[in-house]
């Protein structure tokens, strides 16, 4: 596939842009700053013009291109570009960032007859991860079924963005899917973060104790773009077990001992429910920390 893929110079998409490279598919990342990776081509674009982001999206990917009889379309777009959390710039940047990017994604895709789209949602939708004080779920485990009322910047845009691909979706009928994308971990920060978090568990509050190996990240983005005929839809992205020591019954009893727990929950099976992805995409998780630190 040709992918447009935003965003392929921030955490995730420095990993999700060389993993689909190496599945042979050919990849733009569109980004303010260069990832510089043999296999990635980099084009310096500003999202928020709506402009530049169409030019880009209408144009040339290489310089190879050039010697084609014509030049080709893109097949999907993956996007990831924002500003990742709150508290980098003000919130107003953030929010206006953050929907206007994305606005301006969709509307080029859907124009240019893009019939993929995968979008970066995430999991301050549900309003836990950023919230004032302390936010419990009102169920576990929490599915894409769980009310989506966020307070602040970030997660406000993610909803907007949710609201504005729905739209886009239902004028074009594309299949556009979005990932509410758990805390996303790189390998090399498992030896450097998860011994804390495993002598104190409440360091995970805000992410429903879950998270996402950015390799299965990965794998789940591969597993929507070769997934057509969804329509619209968002999975949560999260791996199988918690990210902390504690079993199921202990976290319960500590963090949402008046939480409705919605089906059993044994061992360390995730709170964040990734059943959806599951069953609609066959995503199933191949990385844990505990393989990580031999836990």
């Amino acid at each position: 596939m040709r992918i447009f893929f935003t965003g392929g110079s921030g955490k995730a998409g420095q990993h999700v842009a060389p993993y689909l490279a190496g599945l042979g598919h050919q990849v733009t990342n569109a980004d303010l700053q260069p990832l510089g990776h043999a296999d990635v081509e980099d084009l310096a674009v500003d999202l928020t013009d709506a402009g530049q982001t169409y030019s880009a999206m209408a144009g040339a990917a290489s310089m190879a291109e050039l010697d084609l009889p014509a030049l080709p379309s893109y097949d999907a777009v993956v996007h990831f570009a924002a500003i990742p959390r709150i508290l980098l710039r003000p919130d107003a940047t953030t929010y206006a960032t953050n929907v206007l990017s994305t606005y301006h994604v969709l509307e080029a895709a859907t124009r240019l007859g893009i019939r993929k789209v995968v979008f970066a949602s995430s999991e301050t939708t549900y309003g836990i991860c950023f919230a004032q004080g302390e936010r419990r779920p009102l169920y576990v485990p929490v599915d894409e079924e769980h009310p989506t009322v966020p307070e602040d910047s970030y997660a406000m845009s993610k909803v907007a963005g949710e609201v504005t691909a729905r739209a886009f979706q239902a004028r074009t009928g594309a299949d556009v899917y979005g990932l509410r994308i758990n805390n996303v971990i790189e390998p090399h920060e498992y030896e450097r973060d998860f011994p804390a978090y495993l002598a104190d568990a409440s360091l995970r509050r805000r992410n429903i104790f879950a998270y996402i190996d950015v390799r299965d990240l990965g794998l789940m983005v591969r597993r929507c773009l070769e997934t057509d005929g969804l329509g619209y839809e968002v999975f949560n992205v999260a791996n199988a077990d918690s990210s902390v020591s504690d079993d199921a019954d202990e976290l319960l009893a500590r963090f949402y001992d008046d939480v409705e727990v919605r089906r059993p929950l044994s061992g360390h099976e995730t709170f964040y429910s990734i059943e959806k992805a599951r069953c609609m995409v066959g995503f199933e998780p191949e990385h844990s920390w505990r393989e990580a630190l031999s836990v």
